[in-house]
């Protein structure tokens, strides 16, 4: 399966959260419309179905990909 650059599942988690605060304060349409948009991008990104399991996915490939977890080179 191909899978999305760190970057990108980072650049789309934070704007679905942005969108789902926007969301929970103004509730317009044109806001629902992109976090669907985004929730869609974010599930076939990840190969999941629902955007909890497409938020999981992409955070532990973001933990994954982290500089913290890779391995030491030897020289």
């Amino acid at each position: 399966m191909l899978m999305a650059h760190p970057a990108v599942l980072n650049d789309l988690v934070e704007q679905f959260e942005a969108l789902q605060a926007l969301h929970a304060e103004a509730g317009a349409p044109e806001v629902r419309k992109r976090m669907d948009d985004i929730a869609y991008t974010l599930c076939v990104s990840t190969g999941t179905r629902d955007i909890e399991a497409a938020l999981g996915a992409a955070r532990s490939r973001l933990l994954d990909a982290s500089p913290q977890r890779a391995p030491l080179l030897t020289p």
